[in-house]
């Protein structure tokens, strides 16, 4: 019969065997495509996918179709319920074992639904500044804002020469994707140093010119995406404009400011108020502003940074200590004004969600430059956060269950010889 040949090919050790040999194979090769698409890169092409095309391999891109680790992980997962159903015998003899395949089973049920459900997020703020949102650290999106009314667009789905309808976007106008650069760069267009003409005379592209590059591979690193766009209405084109994370995200305009300091201190600072110049477009009476930012999650609760603290060792410039004082405001709980302190060893769990201490520009570097202190919080969300716990408590608890129950066994027969 059909049906028993299926539950004999989930229940097979053999299909068992196969997905370990695949599953090791793909560990090996997603772990050496690693060095040519870097950690994220690398997690997202073999082992965040059902099936995987193609792979670096010692910087030679190969001709490969492997299961993904989603498909792999699904199959071992069937495999192994399937198996615990019709072959193990539900007995005292076998609670151990019995046990211990559950533990093994919530192991993979959470490491899928981690994968699925976590969300690693940012938090950037100088202090005195107050947030309810986290940024993406590595998606970005493509927003529109007329009055209170905020449209976001995945970058993702900026696809070089297609075009995003009124139908798909809800927006008056259509968007023409000339081009769109995952990662870029820029630079001022100072007199006399306009290599080439601008990408399009409208908006910040006036003033800066923008250079695509390849996508980066550093943990460290961030890709810094821009996109030619031209937006067409049916009584015609109102131009071709830049839109990039350049003037969209606020720590890259502080750093881009930063990096002309040479220049004198008003130079640096006009170059800044250039990048961040309003663009907006006018459609049917309403203004239309954008620009391309790091995709938000907003938050029913806000996080102000009190005090920035960056101290190291006496008599050295080792980091001894980073600690960020942040209140908390919910006005869904009506706590308000809680005042706790996030540290490198202490994170804040609060709201679903848990703050690490990341980064930090403060101190005495931090004062001498004349910056205002300022930190990144790690915000990690993983609903699934349990099960690796309660999973290895399962198998651990199973192995003791069964030994125990063997080595009862084993001495009772010794007694009554």
């Amino acid at each position: 019969m059909l049906i028993k040949k299926i539950v004999d090919f989930f229940v097979s050790l053999k299909l068992t065997v196969v997905l370990l040999a695949f599953a090791i194979v793909l560990v090996f090769v997603g772990t050496i495509a690693q060095a040519d698409e870097g950690l994220y890169g690398a997690q997202a092409h073999y082992f965040k996918q059902w099936i995987v095309v193609g792979a670096h391999f010692f910087g030679h891109k190969i001709p490969l179709l492997l299961p993904g680790g989603y498909l792999i992980g699904t199959l071992l997962l069937v495999n192994l319920i399937t198996t615990h159903i019709y072959r193990f015998e539900f007995s005292t003899k076998k609670l151990g074992i019995q046990l211990a395949h559950a533990g093994v089973i919530v192991l993979l049920v959470g490491q899928l639904s981690t994968d699925m459900l976590s969300r690693e997020l940012q938090m950037h703020f100088v202090e005195g500044d107050t947030r309810n949102y986290s940024d993406s650290a590595t998606e970005y999106e493509l927003v529109f804002q007329s009055g209170d009314v905020l449209t976001a667009i995945p970058e993702k789905s900026l696809k070089p020469g297609g075009a995003l309808t009124t139908e798909k976007t809800g927006l008056p106008f259509t968007i023409q994707v000339k081009q769109n650069w995952h990662n870029s760069d820029l630079s001022f267009r100072a007199p006399m140093m306009q290599n080439a003409p601008p990408l399009t005379a409208n908006g910040i592209a006036a003033s800066f010119d923008f250079q695509k590059l390849e996508d980066v591979k550093a943990m460290d690193q961030r890709n810094v995406p821009t996109a030619v766009l031209e937006f067409v209405t049916p009584a015609g084109s109102l131009g071709t404009w830049v839109a990039s994370d350049w003037a969209g995200d606020a720590t890259l305009v502080t750093a881009v400011r930063n990096g002309y300091a040479q220049m004198g201190t008003g130079m640096a600072q006009k170059i800044g108020t250039l990048l961040v110049a309003p663009q907006a477009i006018q459609v049917g009476g309403k203004k239309f502003s954008f620009t391309i930012r790091p995709t938000r999650v907003m938050h029913p609760f806000s996080l102000t940074l009190l005090k920035a603290t960056h101290t190291t060792y006496p008599g050295t410039d080792i980091p001894k200590d980073f600690r960020s004082r942040v209140r908390i405001d919910n006005a869904q709980t009506g706590e308000k004004q809680r005042e706790v302190e996030i540290s490198m060893n202490h994170p804040l769990r609060y709201g679903g969600y848990t703050y690490y201490q990341y980064q930090m520009d403060a101190g005495q570097v931090a004062e001498q430059a004349g910056r205002t202190p300022s930190s990144v919080l790690s915000v990690v969300r993983n609903p699934s956060w349990l099960t690796p716990y309660v999973g290895c408590a399962m198998v651990g608890v199973g192995l003791i269950i069964q030994f125990l129950y063997h080595l009862i066994g084993f001495v009772t027969k010794q007694k009554t010889k």
